[in-house]
């Protein structure tokens, strides 16, 4: 194939997954429960969406025409580990090798061991050539570079492990919100959605909020109160609500519950399951060199509207687009320099 032959393909999987029927959809969207109790139906189907929004035709197609693609270059093998927080969460990584040319060798999360594959058969019935071009693998042996998703303590072993290969390794990150005091209700709604959606478990869930020193705490717990108690019905994320609630009540941790999601104050970055940090900021200039700093901990900064400097829009934040990349290193110019 040529990249040509490649780009249609993925045009053609995103009319294929935007038509989908709905039983089809459902009955994907329920066996991915079975495997992961925090992928509700809602959620994988929420992930559909996103890829939708990763192959917009003409953002897709300039995507690619970005780059140089050469055509005599010889295929590598690929090894994708993938991580399993969130449905589908490797998709980018799938797109980009094969958009690139290279075979795909991906070990997929036990948390996620079905999604990927669902989306491999459904490319490779649009382009059967696809199919000597993705290997789902247990083991990543003779691969020749290496991209991996995991934790702090995972990416040390990866490191040491493929440590002759070509190689991107992402760690742990988190995002946060930065508010001016300017946004309305609906505003903050949607913040709510960077917050919880898919739970809090994505690097792309807000975990924590830059506020200004005057602004009204509980307008973020009205405005979120709602989805909060809607998370409730998720017995896993009740648990974890209960666990640190319990925990703030006992130890005497000050802290604003909306019977769904607690407000905690905290210089620290990455909160706990159904609660969310906050910071007081004095001024924008001061919080700029704060978060310029710790901009290798952070996947994104969501604002209202996006008026922060390189922010995403309020309930944006689960939507990149396809050159959105993780931890900001440039996957696809990775892989077609290997």
């Amino acid at each position: 194939m040529n990249i040509e032959e490649r780009l249609k393909a993925f045009e053609e999987l995103r009319k294929k997954i935007k038509n989908i029927d709905a039983n089809t959809k459902q009955e994907i969207c329920q066996k991915a429960h079975t495997f992961n109790n925090w992928f509700v139906p809602e959620n994988v189907a929420l992930s559909f969406k996103g890829l939708e929004t990763l192959l917009a035709p003409e953002k897709f197609r300039n995507w690619a025409k970005s780059y140089q693609f050469s055509a005599s270059f010889t295929p590598k093998k690929v090894g994708v580990i993938m991580a399993g927080n969130i449905p589908m969460v490797g998709i980018h990584d799938f797109i980009s090798v094969l958009v690139s040319g290279h075979i795909l060798y991906a070990k997929l999360s036990s948390q996620d061991p079905y999604l990927l594959k669902v989306i491999a058969e459904m490319l490779i019935e649009i382009e059967p050539r696809f199919a000597d071009k993705i290997v789902f693998a247990e083991q990543l042996k003779g691969i020749d570079a290496l991209i991996a998703t995991g934790s702090n303590n995972s990416a040390r072993y990866f490191e040491y492990y493929f440590k002759d290969k070509p190689k991107i390794i992402r760690k742990n990150r988190v995002s946060c919100a930065v508010l001016n005091g300017k946004e309305n209700e609906e505003a903050i709604k949607l913040l709510g959605t960077d917050v919880l959606t898919y739970y809090g478990l994505g690097c792309r869930n807000v975990s924590k909020v830059f506020l200004p020193n005057d602004f009204d705490l509980t307008r973020i717990m009205s405005a979120m109160e709602d989805l909060g108690k809607e998370m409730l019905q998720n017995h896993k994320y009740a648990n974890n609500y209960d666990y640190n609630k319990s925990i703030y009540l006992i130890k005497q941790i000050p802290h604003l519950d909306n019977g769904g999601l607690m407000l905690k104050e905290s210089e620290e970055s990455a909160s706990p399951i159904a609660v969310l940090f906050y910071e007081f900021y004095k001024s924008t200039e001061e919080l700029s060199k704060r978060l310029e700093n710790e901009k290798d901990q952070l996947q994104c900064i969501v604002a209202d509207g996006g008026w922060y400097a390189d922010s995403v829009p309020f309930g944006k934040a689960q939507y990149p687009e396809i050159d959105d990349y993780a931890d900001g290193v440039d996957t696809l110019s990775f892989l077609l320099k290997l």
